[in-house]
Formats: C-alpha cells, structure tokens, sequence
C-alpha cells in the first residue's frame, strides 16, 4: 500500500485499475463468453461497456460525495440478506437464462450414437464369452461415458452461454448478466475501493478527477479488450490459453 500511496497518482490509479481488469466479473466472464463457438463480439463488447459504464457511475456517486454507498453496500453484501440476494440474482440469472427462446432443438448426433453403440456392447456380452481384448472394449466404453457425462454436465454451462450469445437472445439479458456481476462484485473490489478513495482525496479539479474515473474503468476492461481483439485476428493462437483460463 505504500508503494501506491508514494508512487504517482496516475501510475497507482492504472496498476489498481488492471488489478481489478483481472476479475470475474471483467475477465472470466468475458473469457468464457469468448470462448463460444461462434464468436459475437459484438455482444462481448456490450457486456464490457455496460459493466464498465456501471463501475463508471458508482464512481461518480462516490466523487458526488456519496462515500458511504459503497460501505453500506459492502456491509448489505456481506451480511445474510446479502447473500440470499446475491443467490437469487444468481438463480434469475439462470432461470432467465433457460427461458430464451433459442429455436428448435436437435439432439446431438453422437449422442444417437453412443447409446446404438453402448446397446451393441451389452448385447454382445450377452452372447459370448468375456476375454481380453471384449474387456479392453468393455473399459474403453465405460471411459467414454464417464467422459460423456461430464461434458454434459459442463455442457449445461456452455449451454447457458449459447443462449445468450444467440440471435434470439436480447442484448438487454447480456447487459443484465454485466450489471449483476457489477453489483455483486463491487463491494468486494478492494482495488476499486482503494483507487476510489485516492481519486476522492486527490488535489484535481472536477473534471479531471471524473476524466480520470473514465480512464480508470477503461483499463478495467483493456486485458479482455485485448483478449478479444486477439480472439478475433488471431484465434488458433489463443483458443487453447482461453480454455485454460476458464477451466
């Protein structure tokens, strides 16, 4: 902390800023969502301007002078109430997540295949006689189910993620996902914390304490800015990168 508090203002406020660029709600998120199929940049660019604009309003409020909201907000988040509400922001999230209209459904072809392919391993047990290379085949399939129930399960988040990157989705359920990652992360944010109280106390005309507020949010979002802009002219090169940050 001293380190910040002796070094300049602007250096301090841009390492704080890039602290909290490393975030759920401003980076894993945009990390998974940048990792759907089919990209919508478009869409992951909404997500990072609303819940930087978000991050950018409460700092106003702070700078207006309303330096006890985000107490009291940490204080609300932290107590029980707080969490029943963050759990059901979460659930609605979910809930609303689910109800998109997504289109006709179709199941997976390999599903089809797995379960023609797992009856066709239990008949042929059925009918002769267990040896090596039927319990090599046997092991092999029973691998490959496992395999395939855990991809459903982690299917069921991806699934979320295609339906809000689809077309039938609204932005709005986008801007809704970055204003609730906002809300339930910024009491916690003790980097935001910090560089809000500098900016608060720091010798700056208005316009510059608030110019600097905007600058703050944007490095908030550069690294999955950057992440994106890489996504999208470069993707073999930062898919498998992506996959290990999100897993």
């Amino acid at each position: 902390m001293d380190l910040l508090t002796d070094a300049p203002l602007g250096l301090s406020l841009a390492a704080l800023a890039l602290l909290d660029g490393l975030s759920i709600g401003t980076l894993l998120i945009p990390v998974f969502l940048l990792l759907a199929p089919r990209l919508r940049g478009g869409r992951v660019l909404l997500y990072l301007v609303t819940i930087a604009v978000f991050y950018l309003l409460v700092g106003v409020l702070f700078m207006l002078g309303l330096v006890n909201l985000v107490d009291v907000g940490r204080d609300f988040l932290g107590s029980t109430t707080g969490l029943v509400v963050r759990l059901g922001v979460g659930v609605a999230l979910i809930v609303i997540a689910f109800a998109m209209p997504t289109g006709a459904r179709t199941r997976p072809p390999v599903h089809a295949d797995a379960g023609v392919a797992g009856r066709a391993t239990s008949a042929a047990a059925s009918r002769h006689v267990v040896s090596g290379p039927t319990l090599a085949v046997e092991a092999g399939a029973a691998g490959a189910a496992g395999a395939a129930g855990a991809a459903s399960r982690g299917g069921r988040i991806s699934r979320w993620r295609d339906r809000l990157l689809s077309d039938a989705a609204s932005p709005a359920n986008v801007m809704a996902v970055a204003l609730a990652a906002g809300l339930i992360e910024v009491a916690t944010m003790l980097p935001y914390l910090v560089a809000m109280g500098m900016l608060a106390e720091a010798d700056l005309a208005a316009p510059m304490r608030f110019a600097a507020l905007a600058g703050y949010c944007a490095v908030m979002i550069a690294p999955a800015l950057l992440l994106l802009a890489l996504r999208i002219v470069a993707a073999p090169l930062v898919q498998r990168p992506l996959e290990r940050l999100a897993a």
